[in-house]
């Protein structure tokens, strides 16, 4: 049986203090217990560099560290690369099982949100970049994009709440935008907020999308464009839904709008700025 480490971290009179533990199999009680392997000090203390090294690199002690030690903004970024490289490789790899365990020890001590904007949306970014430079050839990119697809389904169906009902959000892109990524983490962090979402990416034809609509009633339309090339084709696309249905709320936002953003769209433009724990709040006001 594999070994389970991680850190453990117990208030005494007040103060926070740390230890690096063990899961031990209790072959005679037939249950697991914990051993310390080390006694850390006071977490206000304690940095990656106390960690013995055959451990240091693990991903769950990486994330406790970061949400649970008052590191420095230098240290709490050396962390978070940290992470990013540890996703990169996994993602890379092909590897989902390694690239779960990244997300689970992550999110154990922070949010789903903060796990897509921290880690998972710049390293697909850089693979992204690294494909477009010719430093990844496009098996790899495949590999890597078809493992965190499966990764964000697997965050999407672990986290839906279905008893909630904040919505019935449509999530789609335009005619010509082959990018969906954007979509499935959106989907994904929706369902876990409560939203019924309808993810239709990518490139609905407009007649297709307005027909949709017809159908489930939705409380919102999002549409994501990725490339600046397709936001023409998103303009009509908003353009098309706005003919057919002048009260329905539609938001447009992704990669393709930067700070500062002049197209001109008759819907709600989502900045690059804002956080994707804000969107739920714009969906519902």
């Amino acid at each position: 049986m594999k070994q389970v480490v991680y850190l453990r971290k117990k208030a005494i009179k007040g103060v926070d203090y740390i230890y690096l533990v063990k899961s031990v199999w209790d072959k005679k009680n037939k249950t697991s217990r914990q051993k310390t392997i080390k006694y850390l000090g006071e977490s206000s203390r304690v940095s990656r560099e106390d960690i013995p090294m055959e451990y240091r690199n693990d991903p769950k002690i990486t994330a406790f560290l970061l949400e649970n030690t008052p590191i420095n903004v230098k240290k709490k970024h050396e962390l978070i690369s940290k992470l990013q490289s540890q996703l990169f490789s996994r993602l890379t790899e092909g590897n989902l099982k390694d690239s779960i365990i990244i997300y689970e020890s992550f999110t154990s001590k922070s949010t789903i949100d903060q796990f897509y904007q921290k880690i998972m949306n710049p390293v697909m970014e850089n693979i992204g970049l690294m494909w477009s430079q010719g430093k990844l050839s496009i098996a790899t990119e495949h590999v890597s994009s078809n493992t965190a697809q499966s990764l964000i389904k697997i965050i999407a169906d672990k986290h839906k709440k279905p008893k909630l009902n904040r919505g019935r959000i449509i999530i789609t892109t335009p005619v010509g935008e082959d990018h969906c990524l954007s979509c499935n983490i959106l989907e994904s962090f929706l369902l876990s907020k409560g939203f019924s979402t309808f993810n239709i990416s990518p490139s609905t034809p407009a007649e297709s999308l307005i027909q949709f609509v017809k159908t489930v009633q939705p409380t919102a339309v999002l549409i994501s464009i990725t490339l600046k090339d397709n936001i023409k084709s998103g303009q009509r696309l908003v353009k098309k839904i706005r003919n057919n249905y002048k009260k329905l709320p539609v938001f447009v936002g992704g990669q393709a709008f930067p700070t500062g953003n002049k197209n001109k769209f008759d819907a709600i433009l989502i900045e690059n700025t804002k956080q994707l724990e804000q969107i739920p709040r714009l969906l519902i006001k």
